[in-house]
């Protein structure tokens, strides 16, 4: 019967009694066999496979606590004391919109200023009031609106902030500095964690003695006295932590004048601007060379190489007091007057031997002057300024003049004539030089006693601030009340040196590729290089300038077009500074006799 009941039975051709009748046998039969077998499924607990059997005397589980978890402690910044510090950084600017932010003004790129209140505010060391949002504009892909909110709500109020230098888009600073009251790693006393945060940042003491011991509330005992080095948070291993990696803090100065202003305290701004020798790629042969327009009874030059000797004779024409004008772009909504700036060192200083392909060195890529031998060899420069002030984009103005005294295109006695405002009272429409290669190089802050006004100083400073840079003194990280580990130094893994590297070596790599690439294109096919004719005619049969395309080196990439040269002097010129003024102050509504204003803001 069972071997029947396993056959498969073809129920199509069943009736719906019979198919009735059918349901009803194996019901009856599903519920003998469940009468059967209940009994003995009762005497033991069910198991399963990967659980225990549960015992008769254990309990039943709890049920899981489903309450939400409770919201995070909020930080209460009046526990700590407040400090004013100064803070040296350094950053590449390519990537960013310059230094300064301009609230509700949405750059195309961040701001270096933005990713520094940002990484200050990330890192609890600041906590500036919160403000609702301005009115923004629209978003766009590139510019979410949650990135244009974050820019829109920058604001440095109650940390005293004060900066240095305010760079321009694409420049560089390997020694920027701000002034910033941020939070201390000493602990406020009771009373004072009690106060409100804003009384208590202007009460509190700018930097805590090292001999002032903290007595504990709860204990009554003396704690260990607080020392503002050791004791410290490590500011520039915690900023550079959540800083990107082309933002770099060096340093930090745990003692600056009660006064002190990163802008008004410093006396002497320095700035480099590297360019290499060839600034361009030269031409071979003939018609590479020409006759210089400053000086045609000179020897023949080579597109490409600058005369360093020329460009250093300019250079010591701009040392000392002079009225920059002519060196600037006019900003006629600050209505300077006074273009005076002291100069305390210029000059063209060599960096280092360039790394460039070896065809560079073949004779016919040599000014025609030149031989194999004596000729000058590929090398780094950079143009090196020392001043006590800058006018805005007047580093740039300055080099581009010295470039067109490098290739031949002006004489030296250009930069004097310029600078003399009674002969020359308008600038001439020239275009500055490239923003890559600048760097502000260093702000100086000298003692305060030794400060002196820029008309009588006629020699540069030296820095006085007690600078601690990454890797010295005081390098501990808190990670618990209780447990300090040092903190990532400069070496090693996670330090400073490993960062600066990985900017560095992808750059580096760059170069070495595009190095190799170019060294291969200048001797593939026909190898001109090696043609006398190249050499024979270097010179030859030139008797007028650089015509009809002269090309001009403004510090970029790529030189620039010129069509015919037309000297400086000779160019289109630009109001005198009081008609630009005061077509300015009509168009504000200003009254034009009030007195001038900001002429002495640093804005390159």
């Amino acid at each position: 019967m069972m071997d029947d009941e396993q056959k498969l039975v073809d129920y199509s051709a069943w009736s719906a009694p019979e198919l009735i009748q059918r349901v009803t046998e194996l019901e009856n039969k599903l519920r003998e066999q469940n009468a059967r077998y209940a009994p003995k499924l009762a005497q033991q607990p069910t198991t399963f496979a990967n659980e225990r059997p549960i015992a008769a005397a254990e309990s039943p589980p709890k049920p899981q606590n489903t309450d939400p978890k409770p919201p995070p402690k909020v930080f209460d910044p009046s526990k700590y004391n407040t400090r004013l510090i100064a803070l040296k950084f350094a950053y590449l600017g390519q990537a960013y919109n310059g230094f300064e932010h301009h609230a509700n003004n949405p750059t195309p790129l961040p701001t270096i200023e933005e990713e520094l209140w940002k990484a200050l505010v990330k890192t609890k060391l600041i906590f500036p009031p919160e403000r609702a949002p301005l009115d923004l504009p629209e978003e766009t892909p590139s510019r979410p609106r949650r990135k244009l909110r974050e820019e829109a709500q920058v604001n440095w109020e109650g940390c005293e902030y004060s900066k240095c230098g305010r760079t321009d888009r694409g420049v560089s600073a390997f020694g920027q500095v701000i002034g910033i009251r941020v939070r201390s790693n000493q602990r406020a006393p009771r009373s004072q964690a009690q106060e409100t945060r804003s009384s208590s940042a202007a009460d509190t003491e700018a930097t805590p003695k090292a001999n002032d011991g903290v007595q504990s509330p709860e204990q009554g005992i003396q704690e260990p006295a607080f020392d503002p080095i050791a004791d410290e948070f490590p500011y520039v291993q915690v900023l550079n932590r959540v800083l990107p990696n082309d933002i770099r803090v060096l340093a930090w100065c745990p003692n600056p004048p009660p006064d002190f202003s990163a802008r008004f305290s410093c006396k002497e701004r320095r700035y480099k601007y590297f360019f290499t020798n060839p600034c361009f790629a030269p031409v071979p042969g003939a018609a590479g060379s020409y006759l210089t327009p400053s000086n045609p009874n000179a020897p023949a030059s080579r597109e490409g190489w600058l005369d360093i000797d020329a460009m250093r004779e300019a250079c010591q024409r701009l040392v000392g007091l002079h009225d920059f004008r002519n060196f600037c772009k006019q900003d006629p909504s600050k209505q300077l007057t006074d273009f005076r700036r002291r100069i305390f060192h210029a000059d063209i200083e060599e960096v280092a031997k360039v790394d460039q392909p070896g065809f560079l060195a073949h004779p016919a890529l040599l000014p025609p002057s030149s031989s194999s031998a004596a000729g000058p060899e590929p090398k780094l420069y950079a143009f090196v300024v020392h001043g006590s002030a800058f006018l805005w984009h007047q580093v740039r103005s300055l080099v581009a003049i010295i470039f067109l005294v490098g290739q031949g295109f002006e004489n030296p006695e250009i930069v004097s004539q310029l600078l003399d405002v009674a002969a020359n009272p308008c600038k001439p429409k020239y275009l500055m030089a490239d923003d890559a290669p600048l760097v502000l190089w260093d702000c100086v802050f000298p003692k305060a006693e030794d400060a002196e006004d820029s008309n009588v100083r006629e020699k540069g400073y030296e820095d006085s601030l007690n600078w601690i840079y990454v890797g010295e003194k005081g390098e501990m990280e808190e990670r618990s009340e209780k447990k300090r580990i040092p903190a990532k130094g400069k070496w090693g893994r996670g330090g400073i040196m490993d960062d600066i590297w990985e900017v560095w070596h992808k750059r580096k790599i760059d170069e070495v590729l595009a190095g190799q690439l170019l060294e291969i294109v200048a001797l593939q096919g026909n190898p001109t290089l090696g043609i006398q004719q190249g050499l024979e005619d270097a010179g030859v049969g030139i008797t007028a300038h650089r015509t009809p395309s002269a090309r001009v080196f403004d510090g970029g990439d790529v030189p620039r077009l010129k069509g015919n040269y037309l000297p400086v002097l000779e160019l289109e010129k630009m109001d005198p500074v009081e008609v630009i003024n005061a077509k300015y102050a009509k168009k504000k509504g200003w009254d034009p006799a009030r007195p001038a204003v900001r002429n002495l803001d640093a804005d390159e």
